[in-house]
């Protein structure tokens, strides 16, 4: 394997350019990617038909939890496919250095994640009617945050993984605790102090508590920024740590 080289522009929007052709050709993973959470808020929407009010709170956060889930889900596989199917090896034999690799793939990805975020937002305030006291945008840019940090997830745990089956069970250890302890049942200064301290520290919970602070406060808050910069340096960190298990494998 060469030695690893300087990002460079061209060798990462190349990569990017050959994921995104991929995925043009898997509609199945398109329909997740796109339609999967939009139907997910509208059937949210209608089971709380008669409880609007319930619908705003639990659709907001919702909005940051659908992007983060089937991110991680699609990029952990397709990266898994590449590992075991030998391109990663054979990609960096050639000229382009891990960081060209795993900018790339989060450059894709990421496209998609606005795609993904974009069309969520959309059906959910303006057809949907989800009432939200913040800009819209901030909502967008929240739900952007976290697509992009469960691509950074996926990306990461894909190293740890020997089959597809293996990269999807690593859901219940990734995802599930922190689904659990995000806010999205019971408040989190509600749950017991070791839960609420481990709470603290997983990057969903942040993701949820933006998204209330658009759905409850008409400006930029200070714990809005919070938020949102954890949630962004928990996606930049795993994809250095991703960067760096890109050796264990293909050495």
């Amino acid at each position: 394997m060469t030695a690893d080289r300087p990002l460079g522009t061209a060798r990462t929007l190349a990569t990017a350019g050959r994921v995104l052709l991929q995925l043009r050709h898997d509609p199945r993973t398109i329909a997740l990617l796109l339609v999967v959470p939009v139907l997910m808020i509208t059937l949210l929407r209608y089971v709380f038909d008669g409880s609007p009010r319930t619908f705003d709170s639990v659709g907001a956060s919702l909005l940051g939890i659908f992007p983060l889930i089937t991110m991680f889900l699609v990029t952990s596989i397709a990266t898994l496919r590449e590992r075991t199917s030998g391109t990663l090896e054979r990609l960096l034999a050639m000229p382009l250095g891990k960081g060209d690799l795993i900018a790339g793939y989060a450059l894709a990805f990421g496209a998609v994640a606005v795609a993904q975020s974009l069309l969520a937002t959309a059906v959910s305030v303006w057809l949907l009617g989800l009432d939200v006291v913040g800009s819209p945008w901030l909502l967008l840019l929240v739900a952007l945050l976290d697509a992009l940090l469960g691509t950074a997830l996926g990306l990461f745990v894909s190293a740890f993984a020997a089959s597809e089956f293996q990269a999807v069970q690593f859901m219940p250890a990734v995802i599930f605790p922190q689904l659990l302890l995000c806010g999205l049942f019971v408040a989190r200064d509600r749950m017991q102090p070791v839960l609420e301290a481990l709470s603290n520290v997983l990057p969903m919970s942040y993701a949820v508590d933006g998204m209330n602070e658009v759905l409850r406060h008409a400006d930029v808050t200070g714990d809005f920024v919070r938020d949102v910069v954890v949630v962004a340096g928990s996606a930049l960190l795993v994809l250095f740590l991703g960067a760096a298990t890109l050796r264990r494998r293909t050495a």
